[in-house]
């Protein structure tokens, strides 16, 4: 911005002469002052009023008038406006234009709102209390031992000296496996195999999950036949699978048996393979096999419990 143009001093009066007759003269002529111009704020990459203006005066100071409503109380430049992406805050109801109780209002509302997204957590992780559904079951170091398959001794009276069975503890699950074959006194190697496994689930509800893997097991895999069974725990189901089309040198034959009991999970399973080199010329149907496995899974469930 340029500098006004400074004016000229003016020139001094001279005293009147005492000899000089007395004459009124008019006051010299003042040049025309230009206008004063105020001071203009400098430009500023700042997008807010400058922090120099002074601020907007507050209307709750100035004198009410009895019968005249209030002055309307200016907008805040500061305060975020709707339309980045998320909706505008609903307003709280009138509070009779009482700043103090409007805060108070919004501090209730917010409260309220933290309170109701706490108690949800607690709902949806089981912090109010809830502890695992275990029924009191439990995962032994040597679950070879602990389970009981005698129904299969008649078929398979030979025992198994080295089974396979391991155990792992862990705060959010605990499970133990066994392995074994299966095998009749005529034979030299195992016949058919069965295995074992419990996990106890103390962090989250496996029912989803059992429900969907086990109900839904033949759309998964091809050629298995799927039977809901009542009577053992909450829910069991028993998935067989019979490739040996009446064979004894070709084929296989398959029965598992899972049950769901609160958050404990149990699988017994049998399998069988044939091939003409099997000594094994007249194995046990599948019908046999799954009443071994419901019996067996009721006997090992009971003494699997505390």
């Amino acid at each position: 911005m340029s500098t006004p143009p400074q004016q000229p001093p003016s020139s001094p009066q001279q005293p009147p002469s005492s000899s000089a007759p007395q004459q009124s003269s008019p006051p010299p002529q003042q040049p025309d002052q230009p206008p004063a111009i105020p001071p203009q704020p400098q430009p500023t990459a700042y997008p807010y009023p400058s922090p120099q203006s002074p601020p907007p005066q507050n209307p709750y100071t100035q004198p009410t008038v009895v019968g005249q409503p209030a002055p309307p109380q200016q907008a805040n430049p500061y305060a975020v406006q709707p339309g980045y992406g998320y909706p505008p805050p609903a307003a709280p109801p009138a509070t009779g234009g009482n700043a103090a109780g409007r805060a108070v209002l919004w501090a209730v509302v917010g409260a309220v709102v933290a309170s109701a997204g706490w108690a949800a957590g607690l709902f949806l992780t089981g912090g109010f209390g809830h502890s695992a559904d275990l029924r009191g079951y439990r995962a032994p170091a040597n679950l070879c031992s602990s389970a009981d398959y005698s129904s299969f001794k008649d078929e398979y009276p030979v025992d198994d000296s080295s089974p396979t069975k391991n155990v792992m503890k862990d705060p959010a699950l605990d499970q133990s496996y066994c392995s074994l074959s299966l095998r009749k006194t005529s034979s030299s190697y195992g016949d058919a195999y069965l295995s074992l496994e419990v996990d106890l689930h103390k962090k989250t509800d496996p029912a989803p999950e059992f429900t969907a893997t086990w109900k839904n097991y033949g759309d998964s895999h091809s050629d298995y036949d799927v039977t809901p069974v009542q009577g053992i725990g909450d829910e069991a189901y028993l998935v067989t699978q019979d490739t040996s089309n009446g064979s004894t040198t070709s084929g296989s034959r398959y029965a598992t048996l899972a049950v769901r009991d609160g958050w404990m999970t149990f699988t017994m399973y049998y399998s069988a393979y044939f091939s003409s080199y099997d000594s094994d010329t007249d194995p046990p149907t599948l019908d046999d096999v799954t009443g071994w496995l419901k019996t067996d899974t009721k006997s090992t469930l009971e003494q699997l419990k505390d």
